[in-house]
């Protein structure tokens, strides 16, 4: 007994068929026919399309401001080992002189 595999689509092909569903010019199942996938699946497809779509118009985070997080994050934790140090070398040294 064989078994199938299932066929993997690429993001572009998803969202291609997605958009062509959501148009409305053709019916589901000829969009299905045409490129050879279930009509579940390209409704399934044109649902996921309709819920993210508001996602492309939302604000995008500023790489930058990401990057100064990282960076401020990356100083704190530098601080606080120096302060460690510090305070290491302040007790060693008054063990020494005292």
């Amino acid at each position: 007994m064989s078994q199938k595999k299932r066929r993997q689509h690429s993001a572009e092909l998803k969202a291609r068929i997605g958009l062509e569903a959501l148009k409305g010019i053709e019916p589901v199942t000829a969009i299905a026919a045409k490129y050879q996938v279930h009509p579940v699946q390209v409704s399934q497809w044109k649902k996921e399309l309709l819920e993210r779509l508001p996602e492309v118009f939302a604000r995008k985070a500023d790489p930058g401001i990401a990057e100064a997080a990282d960076r401020e994050a990356r100083l704190y934790q530098k601080i606080g080992q120096l302060e460690v140090e510090l305070d290491w070398l302040k007790k060693k040294s008054a063990e020494l002189n005292g």
